[in-house]
Parts: C-alpha cells; structure tokens; sequence
C-alpha cells in the first residue's frame, strides 16, 4: 500500500487542493467574470502558485450542441498532440465545450496571464467545478501543448485540478495525456453519487426532457446559491434523471467490461449495432470521494470507467429517492467533503488492479479490501477492475514480446542489410537501390529475404497498434522512435525497389498513392512527433518513389517546366538530407536510376543545382 500524504502522491499539495475547490465554488458566484485566480503560497512550500478557476454555465447549449452526445474532432491546430501519432486518429470532443472554450479565448487575456506566469516560475493550476472543470481541463491542454510546441521545460508543468467534471472527449484523451506522460497533470474528484460525470455516457435524447429541469436544480439563485434544498428537490424528476442515465452507464461499462475480459456477450453485441453507444471516457487520476471520509486513488481510465457505474449502485428500489437525491447534492458537496477527507488521510490506492482482492479475506491488504467493501463493490464489479489492470499488463507483455521479436530477429537482419547497403555503396557498379533492383547477384536475393523477415516483424508491431494492444506511451519513446527510424531509412528504399521492379506502378500507381505500407507511415510519424515536425510527403526514406515518378514523366517526354517545381523540391530535400547524413552521397553518384534522371534535365538547370557537387557522373 502507498504511504504518506495524498498530496505527495499525486504532485499537489493539500493546501493548494483546498484553495482550488473553494476557489471554483468562488467562481460560481462570479458568472459575469470569465474566470477569476489567485495567487498564494502554501504554509510548507516555497513555490509560489497561481490558481485559475473557471464558472459553470446553466444553459443547456453550453452542455449539448447536438445529439447524440455533441461530440466534433477537436481542433488540430489548437491542440496538435490530441491524436494517436500513429493511426493518425483525433481526438473527439464535446463541441458545446470547446465552443465555451474558444469564446474564453477570444473575450479574455487568460493565454498571455499564464504565460507570464509561467516566465515567473509559477506553479500554475487550472481548475474548476462541474462544467467550469471542462475550460479547466482545456485551458491545461493548451498549456501543455505551448510548453512543448516551444521545448519550454524549464517552466513548471501546469497542473489541473477538477470538483465533478463531466467526461470531455474520447479514449484519445486517455492515450496522448498517457503517451506525453501529462496524465498526472489532471487530477479529479468524483464523489460516490455525483450524477454529472456520468452525464455524457447517456444520448442527449434520452435525458432532453429532464435536462432543463436538472441544470435549474443546479442554477445559482439570486443570492448565488444553490437554488434547490435537500426538501425542494423534485423526486420525479432526479429519480427519472438518475435512473435513466445510469442504465446508460450500465450499457456503457458492461460493453466494455466484455471487451476488458475478452469474452463477447452476444446479446450486448448484437444491442450495440442498433444502439450507438457513448464515445466519452475518463482519463487522468480520479480521486473517488465516498463520503465517509475515505478517498479511493485510481489511475487506470478503464477501471475509472468500470467504477463510475459500480460504485453508484443501489442495493434495492426503495433506495432510489434517497440516492437519487444524493446524486445532486453530492455535486456541490466537495468543499466540506475534501475539508474532511483531506483532513483525515484516510487513503487507499488502487494501483494492483490485477492483484485486486475479490472478498473481504482474499488477500493481505486489509486497507483496499475494506474501502472495496465501503464502495459496496461485488464480485462483478472486483472482477471487471482485475480485468482493467490485466489489459494494462498485457499490453507491457505485448510490448516485451515485440522486443523478443526485435532483437531474435529484426536487429541481425538490419545488420546484415546495413552491410549490404556499404558494398554496394563502396564497389564498384551499382548503388544500394538499384542493385536490390535488378536482383543479379546472390547477396541481392538474401536482401530480399532479410526485407521479408523485417517486414513481418513490424508489420505485426503495427496491427497492436491499430488495435491499441501496446502501452499508450509506445510511440513516445525514444528507443522505439530510434529503432523504427533506423528500420525505414534502410529497408523502405528496397520496398520502392522491389515495386518498380516488378512494374507495379504500371498496374497499381505511384507507390506514395496507392502502395506504402503502414508500417513506414507509422515509423515516420513517430519522428515527426517526437521532433515537433510538421507531416512530409517526401521524406529521406521515400525519395526514391518521387525519382522513379519524375523519370518516368521526363523519359515521355513532358516538358520539364511540368515538373520543375517537384525537381527543384527534390533536389532542396536531398541537399537538406545529405547535409544532415541522412543519406549518404554515394548514392547518387552509382544508382542508375538517379543518373538517368539527372541526364534528362537540362544543362542549365543542372549547372545550377544545389546538388551538382554530389556527381561523379557526366551530364
């Protein structure tokens, strides 16, 4: 069991917790302002913080835009590293949110307030209660997403703190915060029946006629307080509300709970082709509030996902009115709430989810078992959490079976083509690519046979990926990146090869359109990301598909004025890339097929090449 305070364990001071909540109560009582801060220092620390809170809003647009969860792709723009690097999948959003989010921007001087901070080494928390949680969680993103547009890492990460946020986005969320390592970043209570972080697992259409009636519940009154009492509230309409969204969680976890276990439930299967289910899902660290006292640490999102339903169960109808209730009140509960818990450390982490005690008695940490059974957790619900933490592991076996892979198989091969490719370069006669072209000699069959070997082995790589069966930090590390960089600059060019060889393109098209295998696009995305590039169509891997394509146009005799652009581009990369060792210039003094398409260009063009000094060749 981890020991110690909560704040030291999950990066933010309890002091700064406590400000933080009060603060984006504060903000609620301030809805003219587009959000409000303070500065302070904490009795224990010398850092100075800087804590930014943000207003909810009550107005049903500001929630849904349209149905049925009013979900957009978020803007790539703004938010560059919100999609999966390799499948190239962006992130879905609530589009009501962004839209508050953009108009903060637009109406505000928030984006030059924190970067000021920042400068100053502020430690700057965003934070936020209910739908003011969401600018929070976006103001972070964005902040994030500057620190590492501009390699600012001598600033202070900026951290975000949430009171009953409602889910944001996608499983994409979960993934790059994870990929980037700025999941700890987000830190966010839950407590035990607050209804409104399970809102967006529900379609808008199935709460439309309830949802008016629920945010008036939430609505401050004149005097900026809660317009409703513990004897006001209507038992119709938060037994409806309650009800109905939570047989939406349940359908939502129980799909997943079946994908987690790897068992198919045919009827939920066969329900979930008529029945669109919700794209929204947690990420970060949730810290659940059971209103005891007690605080349940979770990292995992999918056993966030799993304890968002399991957690708000109720043991028989009768309890409806009485939880139904609570769902609502909990919602604006969190000051007195953390003022308690925070108070009596009563902490438990749910890190070992695969290790989880299913009972009372199994196992010897006493602690878990016990804040399991105050969470009022079944056997069901204990399994779908060993489930969660399972997955997470087998995605690390994944990872160190494709190391297996790599270096059982994939590292001699690279070696001996490695090899290959300095023969050919030094001897006499062919170049590297056009020697694997023509296939004459033994050596080029073997290469032949070692570009099969490292296409299997990648393009195994590349299928857990597509299928998000490899840790989400994956494509963030360095080593992989190295390794995938390495394994495309050398085998690609034999790729492109092999193609025109067997006169592919005649039949199929260019191989950049119609033939480059993911396995390439993927490794080359990684080093973009990685080296904050933008997207190249050609890059120092492919440029033998655009020489292949600019010979062909040039032996038909087009007008070279056609493709002097493209020349002219081509020529700049390959300067940039030999410039850089990237390629290696012997290349093009000995393939064939670069020098026919160098003779084909017109000697005016050629005496002012950028490139005219890498020949050897005549032309």
């Amino acid at each position: 069991m981890v020991k110690g305070l909560v704040g030291d364990n999950i990066g933010l001071n309890e002091e700064v917790i406590k400000k933080s909540c009060s603060l984006s109560f504060k903000a609620h009582k301030s809805t003219n302002q587009p959000y409000i801060y303070e500065n302070f220092r904490t009795s224990s620390e010398l850092t100075e913080y800087l804590v930014i809170s943000f207003p909810g809003s009550w107005v049903e647009t500001d929630w849904f835009v349209r149905k049925p969860f009013g979900e957009t792709k978020i803007d790539l723009a703004q938010f560059p590293l919100l999609k999966s690097v390799g499948n190239d999948e962006t992130a879905l959003v609530n589009e009501a949110f962004l839209n508050r989010f953009d108009r903060l921007l637009k109406f505000s001087s928030i984006i030059s307030e924190v970067n000021k901070a920042m400068a100053e080494g502020k430690q700057v928390v965003f934070a936020g209660h209910s739908s003011g949680a969401v600018l929070a969680i976006l103001a972070t993103f964005r902040a994030l997403e500057e620190n590492f547009k501009t390699h600012q890492i001598q600033h202070k990460s900026p951290m975000c703190v949430t009171f009953g946020s409602p889910l944001i986005g996608n499983h994409i969320f979960s993934h790059a915060s994870n990929r980037e390592n700025w999941a700890h970043y987000f830190i966010h209570f839950v407590m035990r029946y607050d209804i409104v972080p399970r809102i967006f697992l529900a379609p808008f259409s199935s709460i439309e006629k309830l949802f008016s009636s629920f945010l008036k519940l939430l609505t401050p009154n004149n005097n900026s307080e809660p317009s409703f009492t513990q004897d006001s509230i209507e038992d119709s309409v938060t037994c409806e509300f309650y009800s109905t969204v939570m047989r939406n969680v349940a359908t939502v976890t129980s799909h997943v709970a079946c994908n987690l276990m790897g068992s198919t439930n045919l009827l939920l299967e066969t329900m979930t082709n008529f029945v669109e289910l919700s794209p929204y899902r947690p990420f970060g660290t949730y810290i659940f509030c059971d209103g005891n006292g007690q605080l349940i640490v979770v990292k995992n999102s999918d056993a966030v996902l799993q304890l968002m339903f399991h957690i708000a169960q109720l043991r028989d109808l009768q309890q409806l009115s009485e939880v139904a209730n609570k769902s609502i009140l909990q919602h604006l509960a969190y000051e007195a709430e953390l003022e308690e818990s925070l108070g009596m450390q009563n902490v438990v982490y749910l890190n070992k989810l695969d290790n989880l005690p299913l009972s009372a008695n199994d196992g010897p940490d006493t602690d878990i078992a016990a804040a399991l059974d105050s969470l009022g957790l079944n056997l069901r619900a204990r399994l779908c959490l060993r489930a969660a933490g399972e997955l997470q592991k087998q995605k690390e076996r994944n990872e160190e079976k494709i190391k297996k892979e790599i270096n059982d198989k994939a590292l001699a091969s690279m070696s001996d083509l490695e090899e290959y490719k300095a023969t050919c370069e030094t001897n006499n006669g062919k170049g590297y690519y056009d020697a694997f072209k023509v296939q004459k000699e033994a050596k080029d069959f073997q290469a032949n046979v070692k570009r099969l070997v490292l296409a299997g082995v990648w393009d195994e790589i590349i299928e857990m990926l597509k299928r998000y069966e490899l840790p989400d930090e994956f494509e963030g590390k360095k080593e992989w990146i190295n390794l995938g960089t390495r394994f495309r600059r050398l085998v690609e060019p034999l790729d492109i090869a092999n193609y025109h060889r067997h006169l592919k393109n005649e039949d199929t098209g260019p191989y950049m359109n119609k033939a480059r295998p993911k396995r390439y696009r993927y490794t080359q995305r990684w080093l973009e990301h990685a080296n904050r590039l933008p997207k190249e169509e050609i890059t120092e891997s492919t440029f033998w598909a655009e020489v292949e394509e600019l010979c062909s146009w040039m032996s038909n005799n087009k007008p070279f004025e056609d493709v002097k652009e493209r020349v002219l581009k081509i020529e700049q990369d390959i300067k940039k890339w030999t410039d850089k060792g990237e390629l290696t210039k012997d290349v093009f003094s000995k393939d064939p097929t670069f020098i026919k398409l160098w003779e084909t260009l017109p000697h005016e063009h050629k005496s002012t090449s950028c490139i005219s000094t890498l020949f050897t060749a005549k032309g």
